[in-house]
């Protein structure tokens, strides 16, 4: 059992080729599922999950229950189910980038189901670190996939200057949200929804329109058990809501199985590396900014954000801190007193106007979680592995005036 798993006791790696496990077993896997694999067997079982999810819901016909109603009881046959794509889905993170590997080789090794896969789908949320949203651009058509660069219809200033009304219900005109999000689950869905969802829905009904039941858009990510403790409660193998399957097939892959996949397909020849080290049609992309920020840089809502992360961002791209530092800015001179990025808004602040909306599952963030006492600070590790000088530690570290 593999140390690195954080749910273990010991603080010795494995090597590569031992199988490993979650040291408890997921509330949402079957025991099956959970199971000590070494890394051949974890692909073996994710090509499992994807050869099942594509032929349930390709194959046979669309029967539901009625679950209330004078019809309560009865089965409805909405007729033969069709799979109106698959889509995997790219962030730039380092899960993501196994993931669309995983799935690339995948779709290369079925032939049968090839005609299936639409592409790899990218949400720019308008807030990414510019050259997380470039190695997107970069390295998905060398890899020879089409790339589906997905927008929000709404700008994340705008939803924070309250410019964002509700369009429906009683409070038709009123803003939806006002200010930075602080941390708190209803300021991230808010931003999640509007930002990273509503583009995916709407490629959803671009392609399946109402007939959700019978035909179904899969969306493949990156989802583990072994991410975080909120993914270890809530993932799934399998998961349908609605018109879209979203398939994890690497749900069961702990911590060491994803090191050990890089390992092997991350090219360290001592050459001069192609860009984002696409050195062969094997090879497994880069994205620099993961390497710096240990995050995809995808979003930059602020929600959740840590400690001094703008200042972290700002090392590394000053470019991306100089935007943040714009919508402050922004924001300040429209009189909204959660004006700081990344930090809560001040005490009486209502943020929440006119939409509460439903809590959605936010399968594409990995990272957006509140810190946990006692994590270590990226600065910190920084200072300490030389990367910073101790002065500029103490920069980055001191109370605001």
């Amino acid at each position: 059992m593999s140390s690195r798993n954080r749910r273990t006791a010991n603080a010795e790696d494995m090597f590569p080729g031992m199988p490993d496990i979650l040291g408890k077993k997921p509330p949402k896997a079957t025991e099956s599922s959970w199971a000590a694999r070494t890394l051949d067997e974890a692909i073996a079982r994710s090509y499992e999950l994807l050869d099942q999810a594509i032929v349930t819901f390709s194959t046979g016909d669309a029967i539901t229950e009625v679950a209330k109603g004078a019809r309560a009881g009865q089965f409805i046959n909405y007729g033969p189910r069709e799979l109106a794509g698959i889509f995997g889905l790219y962030s730039g993170g380092r899960d993501s980038v196994n993931t669309m590997h995983l799935l690339r080789k995948y779709m290369k090794d079925r032939p049968l189901f090839r005609h299936f896969f639409q592409g790899i789908a990218h949400v720019n949320t308008g807030t990414a670190v510019a050259e997380t949203t470039q190695h997107v651009r970069e390295a998905v058509p060398q890899w020879g996939v089409k790339l589906h660069e997905l927008s929000p219809k709404v700008t994340y200033l705008d939803l924070v200057l309250g410019n964002v009304r509700a369009t429906v219900g009683p409070n038709i005109g009123r803003s939806v949200w006002l200010g930075f999000p602080g941390p708190g689950k209803l300021p991230h869905n808010v931003m999640y929804r509007r930002l990273k969802d509503e583009p995916l829905q709407r490629l959803r009904a671009s392609l399946v329109g109402r007939d959700g039941t019978r035909r179904k858009v899969m969306y493949v990510g990156g989802m583990r058990w072994d991410e975080s403790d909120k993914r270890f409660r809530t993932a799934e193998e399998i998961d349908v809501d609605g018109g879209i399957v979203w398939v994890s097939p690497v749900v069961h892959w702990t911590n060491a199985h994803m090191r050990e996949y890089r390992a092997r397909y991350r090219c360290e020849k001592a050459h001069r590396h192609q860009p984002h080290r696409l050195c062969g049609d094997e090879a497994l992309p880069v994205n620099p900014v993961t390497e710096n920020l240990h995050m995809s840089g995808d979003c930059a809502c602020g929600a959740y954000a840590k400690k001094d992360e703008k200042e972290e961002r700002r090392f590394f791209y000053p470019d991306h801190a100089a935007d943040i530092d714009l919508w402050e800015k922004t924001v300040r001179d429209a009189g909204i007193a959660a004006n700081v990025w990344g930090q809560a808004p001040p005490k009486g602040f209502v943020q929440a106007g006119a939409e509460q909306p439903a809590s959605v599952m936010e399968r594409l963030c990995t990272n957006c979680k509140p810190s946990i006492p006692g994590q270590d600070d990226l600065i910190d590790q920084w200072r300490d592995t030389g990367l910073i000088t101790p002065e500029q530690h103490a920069a980055f570290t001191r109370p605001a005036a």
